[in-house]
């Protein structure tokens, strides 16, 4: 199994090529705006999915800006009022291949039955690839959450915990025109097995020009403290840029 996998990263690598960033190259902006529509003689349901994404890359610093919206009706009832933002930084001055990191970030979703949420941490993360257009990585670290949350029975339930949080990410370019990424975060109370967040964000992007791409993107989302969870399979344009 192990051997299947270095061999299916290694083709990976191969059929990949130059950098995204360069040394004249720091800035990146990313503009996703995905949805579906569903219409029958019974029903009405539609999905807007809008992202948007700014970064900066220096040599041995780099600071990343990103934030999405997910909003959602069915039958005229509310289904998804979900908003996510996220501030991180990596700092390279360390061990080859190693990084280390640090983000806030702040959630409120009606889906998830979160009123609010706040994740401030730091740790440590390790690039098993990092060719040009090849990045796997992986990061542990650990977050403080302090939440404001509606769990089942419909009490408000507010408390603080500290999390580990393990992060696989993914972003493979294929023939200069298909971009694969991914990001999954496993993030569990340090104080309670039972508590954890699950997320992953895919997306699959074929690229029309050097800036404009048709988008397909799986969202995965679960807070096993409301016991809640969605799951967002959208389609639509992206825009990026570098500069």
């Amino acid at each position: 199994m192990l051997k299947s996998i270095q061999v299916l990263l290694l083709l990976i690598c191969v059929l990949t090529g130059r950098a995204q960033f360069t040394d004249s190259t720091n800035y990146r902006a990313h503009l996703s705006s995905t949805g579906s529509v569903n219409t029958t003689q019974d029903n009405q349901a539609y999905l807007l999915n809008n992202s948007a994404q700014f970064g900066v890359r220096k040599k041995s610093l780099s600071l990343n800006f990103n934030t999405a919206w997910v909003y959602g009706k069915q039958n005229g009832e509310l289904t998804n009022d979900d908003y996510s933002t996220t501030l991180d930084f990596n700092l390279y001055k360390t061990f080859p291949r190693f990084n280390y990191w640090g983000l806030v970030n702040y959630n409120t979703s009606e889906s998830l039955n979160i009123n609010n949420q706040l994740l401030a941490g730091a740790g440590i993360a390790y690039s098993i690839i990092d060719q040009p257009k090849a990045l796997f990585n992986l990061s542990n670290g650990l977050l403080f959450d302090t939440s404001d949350l509606l769990l089942e029975d419909g009490t408000r339930d507010t408390y603080e915990t500290t999390r580990n949080s393990f992060r696989l990410l993914f972003r493979f370019e294929l023939f200069n025109s298909i971009v694969l990424s991914n990001t999954s975060f496993w993030q569990h109370s340090l104080t309670n097995g039972s508590d954890y967040i699950l997320r992953s964000d895919a997306s699959v992007d074929f690229k029309l020009n050097k800036w404009l791409a048709l988008t397909t993107s799986y969202k995965y989302n679960r807070a096993s403290r409301t016991n809640r969870e969605n799951s967002l399979l959208s389609y639509g344009l992206s825009f990026e840029r570098y500069f």
